[in-house]
């Protein structure tokens, strides 16, 4: 995983060894050595994390983070204080102020490039939906300003899965505060039947439960589409670093030491229903946005009104950080002879199936479209012109590995698809330019055969993938 880190810190040698820490794990590392340019470097170079050192001269890091959390532009930015600060009182002033994590000096390796990519992680979903909202905008649709820090973090559904009961009583007793409806459950059983019964806003799990591994519970939690994106809070100790990076990877959102600081859990708490509510937020206005006819009335994909307009934005924020995006144009083979042999019902039904197979094959920030007829589109941020091309092989792979049925032909038809790939260029491009080097090269695909993958490049096009003629449809 790429990303670009801004460390700030006023010593200079506490920057170099964090810079060259990260830039050993291939992080793009920028730095800024006072509060102020570090608030000019956040908007010179939009960086996906924040490595903030607390005590610094004139501005010190509570202030800077209050700043970044307080700008419209700047609030979803991850921030991680570094600090040698180590009271609770210190850290919930941190939270109260928009900090995301503590990492505290010296700073352990694991729990930082743990942190760090759980964090990127994140950023990288809300980055996709803050588009997806200003291109709802540009189409007409309302948009909330509203700073994260100000959003409601009181009287949330939290699902608590604590075996030790005197820490479970102390949880539910501090998150009552903000009268939370609070469910406490003693084993994991208990918690997924919870959570296939209502829907939660935060769930807090101690990962040291005596009989069941809490790491498998979050794990199935991620699995979950109902529980994809909720939130969850871990309670560990303080030698639990190993497994807390573990927890990190599989998805876990933030986690609180024992034994239980009452302010500091609230604190933490809150930072999560705030993010949590700001993404549903984001969901509402895109939901609104699918109402102005924005998608494909067959499909439900984006139309192309849609992705056009989406794909301008993209190129924009891309480029602006450096990142390389790819666009995927495929069409259906010989989708004529499956209209003219069966009907134009059984051709929608074959449109209807493809979309399903091809959302289930792309990652969720990816954006999939039909552009009309029996062509689609996929948008893929920050993805080089190589992981498109061993996309497209899986996907051109998968679509022609099962026929489609339909009640005009219960035993199947083969279908096949064409495949064109373009990336984006460094600077000076555009959504046209983009779809038109992806649409060159699908048609290259259709002139070569079919059934084929091709990818335009400054050289010409080039054939990542000859799959053999497709059958025609009979």
């Amino acid at each position: 995983m790429t990303a670009r880190v801004l460390v700030v810190d006023d010593l200079k040698p506490n920057v170099k060894l964090l810079e060259a820490k990260l830039s050993s794990e291939y992080f793009d590392v920028i730095t800024a050595y006072d509060g102020p340019s570090a608030l000019d470097a956040v908007e010179a170079h939009s960086p996906d994390i924040i490595l903030l050192d607390v005590m610094m001269p004139g501005m010190d890091g509570f202030e800077v983070c209050r700043r970044i959390k307080e700008n419209s532009k700047t609030m979803h930015i991850p921030v991680v204080m570094v600090t040698a600060l180590s009271d609770s009182a210190d850290r919930v002033r941190g939270l109260e102020a928009g900090a995301d994590d503590f990492l505290t000096k010296p700073v352990n390796d694991v729990s930082m490039f743990a942190r760090v990519r759980s964090l990127v992680r994140l950023k990288m979903m809300t980055d996709e939906w803050r588009l997806r909202e200003e291109t709802s905008g540009q189409l007409g649709v309302l948009r909330n300003e509203e700073p994260l820090s100000a959003v409601d973090a009181t009287r949330a559904h939290v699902l608590v899965v604590e075996d030790n009961q005197v820490d479970r009583t102390k949880i539910v007793e501090t998150l009552e505060r903000d009268d939370n409806a609070v469910t406490a459950v003693d084993n994991v059983s208990d918690g997924m039947a919870q959570l296939r019964r209502m829907r939660f806003e935060l769930i807090i799990v101690n990962l040291r439960l005596r009989e069941e591994d809490a790491l498998r519970f979050c794990s199935q939690v991620r699995a979950r589409d109902e529980t994809r994106s909720t939130p969850i809070l871990m309670v560990v100790e303080e030698d639990d670093d190993e497994r807390l990076a573990k927890g990190l990877d599989l998805g876990i959102n933030d986690y609180v030491i024992k034994p239980i600081d009452r302010n500091e859990l609230l604190a933490r708490s809150r930072t999560q229903i705030r993010r949590q509510r700001y993404q549903d937020r984001l969901r509402d206005n895109y939901e609104r946005s699918l109402a102005m006819a924005l998608t494909d009335a067959l499909t439900g994909l984006y139309n192309r009104r849609y992705v056009m307009t989406h794909l301008g934005g993209m190129i924009d924020h891309h480029t602006r950080a450096g990142k390389p995006m790819s666009l995927l144009v495929f069409d259906i083979d010989f989708f004529k002879a499956v209209n003219d042999s069966y009907g134009h019902p059984a051709g929608d039904e074959v449109l209807i199936q493809l979309s399903q197979r091809v959302i289930h094959n792309v990652r969720n920030v990816d954006t999939v479209a039909r552009m009309g007829g029996e062509e689609f589109v996929v948008i893929m941020p920050d993805t080089d012109i190589a992981t498109a091309s061993s996309v497209a092989t899986r996907l051109r792979a998968y679509i022609a590995e099962d026929p489609f049925t339909f009640r005009e032909k219960p035993d199947g038809v083969p279908i096949t698809i064409s495949i064109g790939i373009s990336q984006m260029q460094e600077a000076g491009d555009s959504a046209d330019a983009l779809f038109r080097r992806a649409d060159d090269a699908l048609y290259a695909a259709k002139n070569q055969g079919r059934n084929r993958v091709v990818v335009s490049t400054e050289e010409g096009d080039l054939v990542v993938e000859d799959a053999g003629d497709p059958p025609l449809p009979n």
